[in-house]
């Protein structure tokens, strides 16, 4: 086992220098892989930006019926313009979603807990590979407890995920949880974005922080920045804007979209921070010439 006792703490995140194995395939720490792995990479992060935007939509699998998704069938279809990923269960894609959107898929494959449980952080692997090959996925999705009771249980779980996807030449995305008892300090983040990641993670879901560069900086795969917990239209472009600027490789903003009243136009505007470099200040002059009646 490492000594802990008397490691340096580094400060030299080499901040706005490039990631160094990063040509000449586009997306970060993915050189080395198989075709197959690049290929699903490739529906998943644009070539030209090198960004995706995500939609997640699978809150039900631990919440139910969640406000704005209370009609899947009617929600998701029409923000499909503005998505690259849709992020949903098995469930919810296969009775909702039609076939044929030509949308890259992260399929969500843990599961186990709701809120009925006072600690959501033993989830179990509810979906298998074969039926994420079946799904065609583009990604996995596990949660990922860090520093949590079900800590062990979740890295073992991860563990799996990467396992057979690296057989299978399926990408994994290690959504990395923030439990009640834990800070969202960049001190936090560092640490488990960079245990994820050399877990054999190819994409990292978490959430933005103060020094989020220095996070993005010491972790070698794509971190994708979770929209968290639904802010004012104007607030929640200044996070997109933040986590982009920061060094994010996309966004994926749940209830900040589907829990606005003009969720389409929301989805747009995330969009244009993404792939086309506005600002937020741009992004929300465009929402709101987007949503003159």
């Amino acid at each position: 086992m490492a000594d802990k006792d008397g490691l340096k703490v580094s400060k030299d995140y080499g901040v706005g220098i490039p990631f160094a194995n990063n040509t000449p395939f586009h997306v970060k720490g993915a050189n080395n892989l198989d075709w197959g792995m690049k290929r699903h990479l490739s529906n998943i992060f644009d070539a030209k930006s090198g960004k995706t935007v995500m939609f997640a939509f699978d809150h039900g699998y631990f919440m139910g019926s969640t406000a704005g998704l209370e009609r899947l069938d009617l929600v998701i279809p029409k923000l499909l313009p503005a998505i690259d990923v849709l992020m949903g269960t098995r469930g919810a894609l296969r009775t909702c979603i039609p076939p044929d959107t030509g949308k890259a898929i992260a399929l969500r494959v843990s599961s186990g807990s709701s809120m009925l449980n006072d600690d959501l952080s033993h989830e179990i692997l509810a979906v298998d590979m074969e039926d994420s090959i079946r799904m065609n996925a583009d990604c996995i999705a596990v949660q990922t407890f860090i520093g949590a009771d079900g800590q062990l249980s979740s890295i073992d779980n991860l563990s799996k995920c990467i396992n057979a996807g690296m057989r299978y030449n399926i990408p994994v995305l290690g959504v990395v949880a923030v439990g009640k008892d834990m800070e969202r300090t960049d001190r936090f983040f560092k640490l488990a974005t960079r245990i994820v990641a050399e877990m054999g993670a190819n994409i990292i879901k978490t959430y933005y922080c103060d020094n989020f560069e220095e996070v993005v900086a010491a972790c070698p795969v794509p971190i994708v920045v979770a929209g968290g917990k639904k802010l004012p239209e104007r607030d929640a472009l200044t996070l997109a804007y933040n986590s982009i600027a920061g060094g994010a490789a996309g966004l994926d903003m749940g209830r900040n979209i589907f829990q606005s009243e003009n969720s389409l136009e929301m989805a747009l505007a995330i969009r244009k921070i993404v792939h086309e470099g506005f600002t937020d200040k741009e992004a929300w002059e465009f929402f709101r010439e987007a949503t003159k009646s």
